[in-house]
């Protein structure tokens, strides 16, 4: 079986949480850029200017591994990505019912290898 990882994670995590990644031998994934809404709804005072926080340039994982690397991925994620602050991010995992890889037809567990 295989299991889908999304993370969300602070953009400046993202080095650290490549790298732990990588040292749990999870080396493919994709990400991209994302604004998301979260709970803290206080801005933060620079200078005499509130800055909003409660928009947050995150960075989006998604990690499709098999379900023995699972839990070596979540840990890597949540060593790597924390900093004991509000805002930190999340972790969901899914189902995947299949996978495929499209330069072989390759399917299951073997298109991820």
């Amino acid at each position: 079986m295989m299991k889908k990882i999304e993370a969300i994670i602070r953009k400046s995590k993202f080095v650290d949480v490549k790298e732990a990644l990588h040292q749990v031998e999870v080396n493919f994934f994709s990400y991209w850029d994302v604004t998301g809404v979260g709970n803290e709804k206080e801005g933060h005072v620079y200078r005499g200017i509130t800055y909003s926080t409660s928009e947050i340039q995150r960075r989006y994982l998604s990690i499709v591994v098999n379900d023995d690397f699972v839990q070596r991925t979540i840990d890597a994620i949540l060593n790597a990505a924390a900093t004991d602050q509000v805002g930190d991010g999340k972790i969901f995992v899914l189902p995947v019912d299949e996978a495929y890889r499209i330069r072989t037809g390759e399917k299951g567990g073997q298109s991820l290898n």
